[in-house]
């Protein structure tokens, strides 16, 4: 950066190319997007929080309260029809921005004093008949419940901000939750029902995302 800071670094961790981009700050600096050869990349808002994911299936985008605002698959990954990506370019500060045009075809551009860089970080990663996309790790009894008292934690918070802007409201009861923890809720409960768990803890879990 004009700044001095270091703005992008490209790494080698055995097979694999890194791309992280920093933001223009003194150390201990904040990681504003990670991109990976093996087709893994992800994208933060200035707070934190996600804001772009993509994988060798596809990708998302995120607004800043978690909720899914857009998601696409990459052509070729997987049988079936498939939810185009139309291109996504957005800005991580005002000197770095990223533009996504395809799998193979993401551009990080840097701008400063008058000139600019740009970086191809896409890969194209096919999905073969033979070469199928291994299925997601199962979570154990252990995750799964800290999953589900995390969503549950956010509810709660959700409800105090409620009660604090309508503190003599008789509707309280009435009030649901928005929408990304319901999202949150229902994911937590289909990695239940793919993983190896006693009925009982399951119908626990659903009882704490669902109360």
């Amino acid at each position: 950066y004009p700044s001095g800071n270091l703005a992008i670094i490209i790494t080698r961790e055995g097979n694999q190319l890194i791309c992280t981009v920093l933001e223009d700050e003194p150390r201990p600096t904040k990681v504003r997007a990670l991109f990976q050869s093996d087709g893994r990349s992800t994208c933060y808002y200035p707070s934190g929080v996600e804001w772009i994911n993509m994988s060798i299936q596809g990708g998302q985008y995120l607004d800043q309260a978690g909720n899914r605002v857009r998601r696409w698959m990459w052509p070729n990954t997987s049988p079936g029809p498939h939810v185009p990506l139309h291109p996504i370019f957005i800005v991580l500060n005002r000197h770095v921005g990223v533009r996504i045009l395809a799998q193979e075809k993401i551009i990080v551009s840097f701008l400063a004093f008058g000139r600019q860089a740009k970086f191809n970080v896409g890969t194209k990663v096919q999905v073969g008949a033979a070469a199928r996309v291994p299925p997601p790790a199962r979570l154990g009894r252990d995750e799964l419940l800290l999953l589900a008292f995390r969503v549950r934690i956010l509810q709660l918070f959700d409800r105090m901000r409620g009660f604090i802007s309508f503190p003599t409201s008789a509707q309280w009861d009435k009030l649901q939750p928005p929408a990304y923890l319901l999202t949150q809720a229902e994911k937590i409960l289909e990695l239940c029902a793919a993983a190896d768990i006693s009925n009982e803890l399951h119908s626990s879990i659903r009882a704490i995302v669902n109360a």
